[in-house]
């Protein structure tokens, strides 16, 4: 039987669905959907930018609270409101991940974020 549980993680912010931060099965770790939220969940508005960066240190502080690294990341997927910001997003992206070792990735236009965001960022880690 594959083991599975809940990862929660003290600092990131808990959603008000009901859902958890990850979830780890075997050896894959699935994050939910990252915002710019404070630590105390309000949102805090920027550019995509910044409101990326602030979304993917949630993902890498649960990556690592389930026992995983950010080099394991195999996967992100990126909502964006406005498909203008991929390029700014980009250059973060680059910064984030070492060239050859770059996640595949889905990046598509939503009609709305939770808050009014303008990004939301959700991955998957294997090992």
């Amino acid at each position: 039987m594959t083991k599975r549980y809940i990862v929660e993680v003290e600092g990131v912010p808990a959603s008000p669905s009901p859902i958890s931060n990850a979830v780890v099965v075997g050896n894959q770790c699935w994050i939910s959907g990252q915002l710019s939220l404070c630590d105390f969940g309000c949102y805090v508005s920027g550019t995509a930018r910044e409101e990326a960066a602030r979304a993917f240190g949630h993902v890498f502080r649960i990556v690592e609270a389930a026992g995983f690294d950010r080099s394991d990341i195999v996967y992100v997927d990126l909502a964006f409101i406005d498909l203008a910001d991929v390029q700014d997003v980009n250059s973060l992206y680059a910064e984030l991940f070492p060239e050859g070792r770059w996640p595949a990735r889905t990046i598509y236009q939503a009609a709305m974020l939770p808050f009014g965001g303008r990004i939301k960022v959700q991955a998957v880690a294997a090992r």
